[in-house]
């Protein structure tokens, strides 16, 4: 029983950096593997970024550039997305996955079990 809000998408220009936020209600947020996964216009929705305890995972095209982290005490994830490219342009969405039952794939957007409304992320140049 989570809600998940995202917040900070907007417009940037390539090379430049933006923070993406997601909120969670519930008591049971430590619980949860937290994950970004984005979707742009006519494409699937694919794996950017999880983390959970002592892991984090990236996928390749954003390694180096984005960071995963978490305030417990505010329920919050964020997505430091630094070095932007256009390519990165897409509707990124927070999700969350209950680890007290089997845990799945961090990288697999079928194995999670909470998701946020989606936040606009674009990239100019």
């Amino acid at each position: 029983q989570v809600q998940l809000v995202e917040s900070g998408g907007g417009v940037a220009q390539a090379g430049g950096s933006l923070r993406l936020s997601c909120v969670a209600s519930g008591r049971t947020f430590s619980t949860y593997r937290m994950g970004w996964f984005r979707q742009a216009p006519g494409k699937e929705r694919v794996f950017v970024a999880s983390g959970s305890v002592g892991t984090t995972n990236y996928a390749d095209p954003v390694k180096g550039r984005f960071a995963i982290t978490r305030d417990n005490a505010k329920n919050t994830v964020f997505l430091q997305m630094n070095n932007l490219k256009p390519e990165d342009t897409a509707v990124y969405y927070c999700a969350a996955r209950d680890l007290t039952a089997n845990s799945g794939s961090a990288y697999s957007k079928y194995d999670y079990d909470y998701w946020g409304q989606g936040t606009q992320v674009t990239v100019s140049s």
